[in-house]
């Protein structure tokens, strides 16, 4: 199993009955294979991480052990719920997973989500494989009911995507019973005070309970280098380092056990951590007065390996591996053929100089690069219709008269969006704000959201109008356009719209992901073809830059070089003046 698969898998023996997430990369599978158990578990696409924590604390409120999942950066949304229910605890268990991202492989930052831990007051556990992933959610469970605490399960993409050998057990039922309890469970400020109390009660017990925990361990040879380490970064100090060190692995890595710390130290004649992120643990061990080094031989940048280990201490030259002068050609990301986005950015690209754009996370942000150039900013969920709103005060009070645009896709809309929008309407922003609805949440895999008619479950549920959601604000029908992006001539169109007045403007680009199963089977086998004979050799169509079509430089002539992956959109078809463009096969 991968970790993701086995934390599932765990959270699934340990009893859980409610899980809820907002799919992200490297913790999207978690979520995606917790439906599998749908017949046990109520499991839900949230539309942002805070509700997705509130779902499931309402249903540890009543009872019920439950789970919430989300990447890294999904915790800074979620963190006004956790902070506070970290000072009700639970009533049935409750289990926070944050998959952090070593080396930004899927995201916008490497933050270290060990920091929450001590900030919010939960206790928090690190598997280093698919078993302890597994295991160690079932810990937390159980740790969670016994120390009245919110646990975090932190892992990393190195651990969330490998894949390891697990053995499974069985379902232990833990249907609880809600028991109403204001002095615990309502935050206002005279029960806040004694719960802050009572918090830090549970974590010192914790605490005294992680010093002899069996998921705290050490491995001894000998007392000439003692290395501490947690997660899979201990995998690699053990294969950097074999025999020649001894090893605390911490299981447990909030509260952390001073004591044992302390014990395995007592006689080394030098002590590593090795930790990828921030030096949590390093400063934790200098701060019980022990020297001991780290950071000054590791970086907080990128993930850590036993070869990178190796070569920062001094140990020698990695393991030997078969070497080959072949390399692999550059591939950027790419929107892939028939991707609706393509369309929105080549119109925009005629209006670069009366527009400033501004992005947001999503497949749409592979439009920041060469040719489109079609944001230049792009920070955080639902940013793209905030940071507008500033943008443009900035640009009216230097006279500058572009027309600021702002970008993002449906599920964000879902997300964080549309409190954006009311902010902008509500403002009279000299914006233009549009929704990229391809009717999936389609970067992290095809997930369902509050605009699909289908559940993470599979049951029909009413799909949400995000039309009508924009009309609510009180923007009037004409300044709400709703254009497929692969017509280039209405996409000019609503552009030029929004560019004619200094009002708040939205466009709602609509075309369905064109790698969905069921647009895949309408389509059928449409494709588009080449006139090789009627082409004249103006690389027009090339300028789309679909992956499908390319031009060739003997014959001077453009190609559907992988017609396989040509949707017939029709796209390229419409920059060519002269006819060599045409739809075939399917329903053209």
């Amino acid at each position: 199993m991968s970790g993701d698969e086995a934390v599932a898998r765990g959270a699934w023996e340990a009893g859980v009955g409610v899980a809820a997430a907002y799919p992200g990369t490297p913790s999207t599978e978690i979520l995606e294979n917790m439906s599998l158990y749908k017949d046990d578990v109520y499991c839900q696409w949230a539309n942002n991480e805070k509700i997705a924590v509130e779902i499931a604390l309402g249903a540890s409120f009543g009872g019920l052990r439950s789970l919430a999942a989300f990447k890294h950066v999904g915790m800074n949304a979620a963190a006004d719920p956790i902070f506070s229910a970290a000072y009700t605890g639970v009533n049935g268990g409750m289990v926070l997973v944050s998959a952090d991202d070593p080396g930004c492989w899927s995201s916008q930052n490497e933050q270290d989500n060990r920091l929450y831990a001590p900030h919010a007051r939960l206790g928090m556990l690190e598997p280093a494989d698919s078993q302890e992933c597994l295991d160690y959610v079932k810990a937390a469970f159980e740790l969670s009911e016994k120390f009245d605490l919110l646990m975090l399960l932190r892992m990393t993409t190195r651990v969330c995507h490998s894949k390891s050998l697990v053995e499974q057990g069985e379902r232990a039922e833990h249907p609880g019973v809600y028991k109403p309890d204001p002095a615990k469970y309502a935050m206002l400020p005279a029960n806040a005070r004694k719960r802050h109390v009572a918090v830090e009660a549970n974590l010192a017990a914790l605490k005294e309970y992680a010093e002899t925990s069996p998921l705290n361990r050490t491995e001894m040879h000998g007392t000439k280098l003692g290395v501490i380490a947690s997660g899979v970064c201990w995998l690699h100090a053990r294969e950097a380092f074999g025999e020649d060190a001894s090893y605390l692995k911490l299981g447990i890595t909030h509260p952390l056990p001073d004591r044992l710390i302390r014990d395995f130290c007592a006689g080394m004649e030098r002590i590593i951590v090795i930790e990828e992120g921030e030096p949590y643990l390093e400063e934790a061990v200098k701060a019980l007065g022990i020297p001991c080094e780290g950071k000054a031989y590791t970086t907080r940048q990128g993930e850590l390996s036993a070869q990178r280990i190796r070569a920062a201490f001094g140990l020698g030259g990695a393991p030997e591996t078969v070497q080959s002068s072949l390399t692999a050609p550059a591939r950027p990301p790419a929107l892939c053929a028939g991707c609706p986005h393509r369309g929105f950015y080549f119109a925009m690209q005629n209006y670069h100089k009366r527009l400033v754009a501004v992005g947001d996370i999503g497949c749409y942000s592979l439009g920041v690069g060469e040719p489109f150039r079609g944001f230049d900013t792009c920070i955080c969920m639902g940013s793209g219709f905030s940071i507008p709103i500033g943008l443009a005060k900035a640009l009216e009070k230097q006279g500058d008269g572009r027309k600021v645009f702002g970008i993002l896709g449906d599920s964000t809309f879902f997300h964080s969006g549309f409190n954006s929008l009311v902010d902008a309407v509500h403002a009279k922003a000299n914006v233009c704000l549009v929704v990229l609805d391809n009717s999936i949440t389609a970067m992290t895999g095809h997930q369902q959201n509050a605009g699909t008619e289908i559940s993470l479950m599979g049951y029909e549920v009413p799909a949400i109008n995000i039309r009508r959601m924009v009309l609510a604000t009180g923007l009037p029908e004409e300044r709400v356009l709703e254009v497929d992006p692969i017509d280039q001539a209405a996409m000019n169109a609503a552009i030029e719209k929004a560019l004619s007045t200094k009002e708040t403007w939205v466009i709602l680009s609509r075309r369905p992901c064109a790698l969905l199963k069921e647009v895949i089977k309408a389509r059928g086998d449409l494709r588009c073809e080449i006139d090789a004979e009627a082409c004249r050799g103006c690389r027009a169509c090339t300028k789309v830059v679909c992956p499908a079509l390319t031009f060739d430089a003997k014959t001077k002539k453009a190609l559907i070089s992988d017609p396989a992956s040509c949707t017939g959109c029709g796209l390229c078809m419409q920059q060519c003046r002269f006819g060599a463009i045409r739809k075939a096969g399917g329903k053209a």
